[in-house]
């Protein structure tokens, strides 16, 4: 009867506060950039907005029209 293989720890990864506030403030950048239509962003913001971005939208490929 073989024996089991022995066991291995795996000592967990600790990211940083900063890390996770910068992960959340890159993909609320990016859901702004790339995909904000009004939705979140009420009435003549979110057209200022959309406009700001527009050409940065179609260098990337997004449809926004």
């Amino acid at each position: 009867m073989p024996s089991p293989a022995p066991a291995t720890a795996v000592a967990p990864i600790r990211v940083p506060l900063l890390a996770w506030l910068l992960a959340a403030v890159a993909l609320i950048v990016f859901y702004l950039l790339l995909q904000e239509n009004g939705l979140v962003v009420p009435g003549q913001v979110a057209e200022y907005l959309h406009e700001f971005t527009h050409d940065g939208r179609h260098a990337l490929g997004v449809p926004c029209h």
